[in-house]
């Protein structure tokens, strides 16, 4: 599984930004034209709580798009743990812009920061197996590729971006299509080379699965017991993806069965946005 890189962003993170700052000042901040357009000001970005940051490439285009006189300097880095307040990074500039800028420049940065946060905490839960934790696509609409960003700064792993980047045949796929076999036989001549994964649950389509030539196969809701044979059935023949009741509680048991991925939609879609406060002096 691919994961997104910074590099890879750069046109997605100024469509983001664009959008966001159309949806917030719009014909104009007139609260902002209260101050002098001359008057300069300086401000520093706290976070009130732990957290690992990510989305400081989101908050330099924020400012780089309202005026490019104004300078970020950041305290930290994507991926970076901070404490509560701690200073983040600290802005100067055109006071205008400053705040006119704050709420957008602040919703990515909490918004991804709270995604790596939750990352890199299911992460350490499984500190020491040899699992790899997927995103899902549950993200929000216009910020898939920044979550899944966001997921790579917590030590997580991507899981296919799209429905256009590899198969996942599920049970209606598989119905409509006559079967497991017939399924991934379509894929295999529709996009040869594209990943073909496809969900089973029972021992039984794991088997059909396997034999249809399946490159990755997501066990849905199978109980631990039935993921250890899984794992023995399996034999490397196949990347083993367990989904399904993953929760903070279960989530050591099933990394411990021996699956190469655990899928988990939480890490995207239940983040509760990092608290962070802007501070501006002149």
């Amino acid at each position: 599984m691919p994961n997104l890189v910074l590099t890879e962003l750069s046109a997605e993170i100024e469509a983001n930004v664009r959008r966001s700052l159309r949806e917030d000042i719009g014909s104009g901040d007139i609260t902002a034209q209260l101050i002098p357009e001359s008057r300069l000001a300086h401000a520093t970005v706290i976070t009130r709580e732990d957290a690992v940051i990510c989305g400081t490439a989101w908050v330099d285009e924020v400012f780089r798009q309202l005026d490019p006189r104004v300078a970020v300097h950041w305290q930290v880095q994507d991926g970076q743990r901070a404490s509560p307040d701690q200073a983040l990074f600290h802005l100067e500039g055109p006071a205008r812009a400053l705040l006119s800028g704050e709420r957008s420049a602040l919703n990515f940065l909490q918004t991804l920061s709270a995604v790596a946060t939750r990352c890199q905490h299911y992460a350490n839960l499984v500190h020491g197996t040899e699992v790899k934790l997927l995103d899902t696509r549950k993200t929000l609409p216009g910020l898939r590729l920044a979550q899944k960003y966001a997921v790579t700064q917590g030590s997580c792993h991507n899981h296919r971006i799209g429905l256009f980047d590899a198969f996942l045949i599920k049970e209606n796929h598989i119905a409509a299509c006559g079967g497991i076999g017939a399924a991934v036989s379509a894929a295999q001549q529709i996009a040869p080379g594209k990943p073909v994964e496809v969900e089973v649950e029972s021992l039984d389509e794991l088997e059909q699965a396997l034999t249809a030539g399946a490159d990755i196969v997501m066990l849905d809701e199978l109980s631990l017991d039935d993921m250890r044979r899984a794992v023995a059935i399996t034999a490397g023949r196949a990347k083993l993806e367990a989904s399904g009741g993953v929760n903070e509680s279960t989530l050591r048991s099933i990394a411990e069965t021996g699956v190469d991925y655990i899928s988990i939609g939480t890490l995207t879609k239940d983040v509760k946005a990092v608290d962070l406060s802007m501070r501006l002096s002149l």
